[in-house]
């Protein structure tokens, strides 16, 4: 499925997000709100979202300075910025405790709304998360380094890069026209510029603050891990499994950081087991 379209807008304290939600849900079902990772945007659970949606109603959304959100210079797109924008949607959907699956940085996001601001979930699964120290590729802390530089490349060698970059987080590789629409959005003038405000405001102090409450955690916990995932290995998968009281690890063969690209018949398996 290569059409996506997220049709409805909320105005933030980081700017416009884009959403949408699919199902009615099943009685007893609770409802589910996707979260995606950096650099990517809601698109990457599409087919998750429309298998999980016929038990349950799913909300996705692009976080601001993501995929058809909102970028604009001095945007705040930091973790804690997103954690607040998080909160204030699950009131705006009138959501008092949904179930939550949260991808890479949304992860953290999730988890910072959750033990900072006290956003109540059903449950919780966390895939490949960024969530433990040390977290970002060599590839990621250089251009958060310097990405006032890399932010004036030509734009074909900038989407060169991007590409690059965001191949890699395949194990088995991308479809062309699936890498393509995850590219798009940082390549035109804004996105450029969206694409390194994100990396340079992306801050380990932000999972420092809250890794050492992981054992406050008391909901269910589902941790789902790439078994090939090159961007955080799996290691940390074990390691986060083991901070949570009660939670439960799935490593899943074959699959790199994107699972829901990877291995999305397998990881939808396991969440709708979780959330059952």
């Amino acid at each position: 499925m290569t059409q996506w379209l997220l049709d409805r807008e909320f105005h933030s304290s980081s700017g416009t997000v884009r959403w949408a939600s699919f199902g009615t849900g099943a009685a007893g079902a609770p409802p589910v709100v996707l979260l995606h990772g950096t650099p990517f945007s809601s698109y990457v659970w599409r087919r998750i979202a429309r298998d999980l949606a016929a038990r349950h109603q799913v909300f996705v959304w692009d976080m601001p300075g993501y995929g058809a959100s909102a970028m604009h210079a001095g945007q705040d797109v930091s973790l804690a910025a997103q954690a607040v924008v998080f909160g204030a949607l699950l009131a705006h959907w009138e959501l008092p405790a949904p179930a939550v699956v949260a991808h890479d940085f949304g992860g953290c996001v999730a988890l910072r709304a959750h033990l900072l601001h006290g956003a109540r979930y059903d449950r919780l699964a966390l895939v490949d998360p960024v969530a433990l120290a040390p977290w970002g590729s060599p590839a990621y802390r250089l251009l958060g380094a310097h990405s006032e530089v890399f932010a004036q490349l030509p734009p074909a060698l900038h989407r060169a890069l991007v590409r690059e970059y965001l191949a890699s987080a395949s194990h088995p590789g991308l479809p062309p026209a699936v890498l393509d629409r995850l590219v798009e959005p940082w390549c035109t003038a804004q996105g450029q510029a969206a694409f390194y405000r994100q990396i340079a405001q992306n801050d380990q102090r932000m999972t420092d603050g809250i890794q050492g409450r992981y054992g406050e955690l008391t909901l269910p916990t589902l941790v789902c891990w790439g078994a090939q995932d090159s961007w955080i290995p799996a290691a940390k998968g074990h390691e986060l499994a083991a901070a949570v009281p009660g939670a439960r690890l799935r490593l899943i063969e074959g699959a790199g950081h994107l699972v829901q690209e990877d291995a999305p018949d397998r990881l939808t398996a396991e969440l709708s087991d979780f959330l059952r």
